[in-house]
């Protein structure tokens, strides 16, 4: 099932961590897994319910309480997401997924300084969280600190080189400040990542 879900054969995943179930009822993990795979077909629902399941069964699961958040915040329950968020973090207070996916939902509540400061501590945990780094960039920019930003995008590339969005939101950050070589550079990265619109911009400004 892992095997099939990292080739993207979600479906084929699912069949076989309910196979897994049907062998062992208390097996945390293939619910979580399963949970998982149905995220990413969009069953918010059964997600939520996969991963209640796996905390029934491990009510320490902190990845659990995580990626069931992760489902709420796809369903718009944000105060829903916090709340398990909240939970991952008081089981394991050195779990930095957790601090990340808080700090994205509060940022949908405008809480930037909340959010800014959730991703700081993910980053104080794991250094190398280039997700982390991103995120926090992408709320500075709504704080307007664009150098901050930029900073941010940065080390999230030189963690991750393969992030195109890093690279097309570093340059719009640029062009804010002046910086229009660098904004241009940066297009021409995103869009040779395959950045959808990355050749619009460089079309457009450069």
């Amino acid at each position: 099932g892992i095997e099939k879900y990292e080739q993207g054969d979600y479906q084929g995943a699912i069949a076989d961590y309910r196979k897994a179930i049907e062998i062992n009822p208390q097996y945390a993990n293939a619910f979580l897994n399963r949970g998982t795979a149905k995220t990413k077909l969009g069953d918010y629902q059964g997600a939520i319910a996969d991963n209640t399941k796996a905390i029934e069964i491990n009510p320490k699961f902190a990845l659990a309480y995580n990626n069931r958040g992760i489902a709420k915040y796809d369903l718009e329950d944000y105060q829903g997401a916090i709340a398990d968020y909240n939970k991952a973090i008081e089981i394991n207070p050195q779990f930095d997924p957790a601090y990340v996916s808080r700090g994205i939902t509060k940022a949908r509540f405008k809480d930037f300084q909340g959010s800014i400061s959730d991703f700081t501590k993910a980053i104080e945990i794991n250094p190398q969280n280039a997700l982390a780094y991103y995120n926090r960039a992408v709320t500075m920019s709504q704080s307007n600190n664009f150098q901050g930003a930029i900073a941010d995008y940065t080390k999230s590339i030189e963690i991750n080189p393969q992030n195109a969005s890093a690279y097309l939101n570093r340059g719009i950050e640029r062009e804010r400040v002046n910086d229009l070589k660098g904004a241009c550079d940066d297009w021409r990265k995103a869009a040779g990542l395959g950045k959808e619109n990355a050749a619009e911009w460089v079309k457009e400004d450069c």
